[in-house]
């Protein structure tokens, strides 16, 4: 069923870095909020990652695009580069911005589910396995889940790995990391998609897959 159309508001993220901006849309009777973690420098104006989140709020899905870094680090990060492949820090953020979810009247009795893209999704497994009473869910779009390192044998939200079927060392990595994780992730490959499924279809059979599994897995038992 199809929700009716959800303006996001803008909102700050408290950190102990400072603010994060982020979109905050919740569709009207929402139950679950899927955050996003951007990858590679991306922001919350990730064209791939708010065309997904649009279709999650037509189902019915709350979403919270926002930034992982302030404003003083993606300036500093514009030039250097030094911050966008901190997995350390970025999945500290997301923490960050998990337990600001956790806290605001408007989210706080929402399922929580993660939506990390390429490197993002190493933070999001990470997150997910520090945050293990509050994250119910994790998608990971082409992404770098063997970057989560240690944490993954830890993460025990049911956690769906999307890589396209044409990219192939992101194929090999994807499998590797799922090896090592003990909550029985499922691989899915994108027949004909590259890493950023630029391909006609490709992203929308993303969307398709994430929808399906955020639905089965962030509601009420």
């Amino acid at each position: 069923m199809s929700a009716t159309a959800t303006l996001p508001r803008e909102v700050l993220i408290d950190t102990g870095a400072g603010p994060l901006e982020g979109f905050l849309a919740l569709p009207a009777g929402s139950q679950s909020l899927v955050l996003f973690a951007h990858g590679s420098g991306s922001s919350r104006f990730s064209p791939r990652n708010s065309m997904v989140a649009r279709a999650l709020n037509e189902a019915g899905i709350g979403t919270l695009l926002f930034d992982l870094l302030t404003a003083d680090e993606h300036r500093v990060d514009e030039i250097t580069r030094e911050y966008r492949f901190d997995i350390a820090l970025l999945a500290r953020r997301l923490v960050e911005a998990l337990d600001w979810t956790v806290a605001q009247p408007a989210t706080g009795a929402l399922h929580l589910g993660l939506f990390g893209s390429s490197t993002g999704a190493a933070a999001a497994l990470i997150a997910a396995a520090r945050r293990a009473n509050v994250v119910e869910a994790v998608v990971s779009r082409g992404g770098r889940p063997d970057l989560a390192g240690e944490a993954l044998p830890h993460v025990v939200a049911p956690t769906l790995l999307i890589v396209g079927g044409e990219d192939y060392q992101v194929i090999e990595l994807n499998r590797a990391a799922a090896a090592r994780m003990q909550c029985d992730p499922q691989l899915h490959l994108v027949p004909g998609a590259t890493h950023l499924f630029e391909e006609p279809g490709t992203l929308e059979s993303v969307v398709a897959l994430a929808i399906y599994w955020f639905q089965q897995t962030l509601r009420d038992e």
